[in-house]
């Protein structure tokens, strides 16, 4: 399917996790280090939060309170009624390499992946662990051996679907009532796992990358395929039904709007974060698409 491709926001750094909350749509910018909404079309664009070691993930509290992840000191902050960040959970000795992008469900608890290892260096990939974190900032390991976690959304039935970027797949668990993960499934399965864990290799052996996401009412995901500069609209199974390509890189996107039907894409040339960091390339982009948006975030 063809789609208008609209410009919501321009000269930002490297726009990630889009979410459409209080009428306006949120994104973190890595190396603005800045939390930023607007309105859908762009306009009244407003700084909701700095965050000097890189924001990253982005979610609320059931009281409205903004959780956002700060990736180089590995803490997750909370934004209080007065606006100052404080610590909600310290992160560090429990992740292998940046806390990155997370969702949290409606009791408040935040499932947060992380990297794994140092991709920017170019070191060796390796599978790590998700945490839960509880509203009193409490941290439990979740699941293990996952191949990079990243984003993740919550159905309306109580199942978790995470994205794996490098491993060629999103994967399932079912939510139990008290935030425990059952066992893992493929959801979608768009190639092997790698065979050996030097980045190059796993690059060159990733069919789709998939990276921020959003789900739909008829239980497809919309997932930013971020090593082939495109948006894919996927079904359970894996099949690919719609496509946006972008002409850039894609690295996340999620359903939002007045009706749920404007699919936000977070485009940026790479993901190098020195480029990235000394250029104002990076864009928001808008879609309409026929289904809304479920389910969190």
């Amino acid at each position: 399917m063809s789609h208008e491709i609209n410009v919501v926001l321009t000269d930002m750094n490297y726009l990630e996790c889009p979410r459409w909350h209080d009428d306006r749509i949120w994104v973190a910018d890595f190396y603005r280090h800045e939390v930023l909404s607007a309105t859908e079309d762009g306009k009244d664009l407003r700084v909701e939060a700095e965050v000097p070691q890189q924001p990253s993930g982005l979610g609320w509290l059931p009281d409205g309170r903004l959780l956002v992840v700060s990736m180089r000191d590995s803490k997750l902050l909370r934004r209080e009624a007065d606006g100052k960040l404080v610590v909600h959970a310290d992160l560090a000795d429990h992740v292998s390499g940046h806390p990155n992008d997370m969702v949290v469900d409606a009791q408040g608890r935040a499932y947060v992946g992380n990297f794994g290892f140092d991709l920017m260096s170019g070191a060796d990939v390796s599978p790590t662990v998700l945490l839960r974190v509880d509203p009193d900032g409490t941290i439990t390991q979740v699941a293990e051996d996952l191949w990079f976690p990243n984003g993740s959304v919550i159905t309306d039935d109580g199942v978790l679907m995470v994205d794996e970027t490098f491993g060629n797949r999103v994967s399932a668990f079912d939510i139990a009532p008290d935030g425990s993960l059952g066992h893992r499934r493929d959801w979608a399965a768009f190639g092997p796992l790698p065979t050996a864990p030097g980045l190059n290799h796993v690059l060159g052996s990733i069919a789709v990358a998939p990276d921020g996401c959003g789900l739909d009412a008829e239980g497809a995901m919309w997932i930013a395929d971020a090593l082939n500069g495109r948006a894919i609209r996927v079904r359970e199974g894996g099949e690919i039904v719609d496509e946006v390509s972008t002409g850039t890189g894609v690295f996340a996107c999620g359903l939002g709007g007045a009706d749920g039907r404007t699919l936000f894409i977070c485009a940026a040339p790479d993901f190098d974060e020195r480029a990235r960091a000394a250029a104002r390339e990076a864009q928001l982009l808008s879609v309409r698409v026929d289904v809304p948006h479920a389910g969190l975030p």
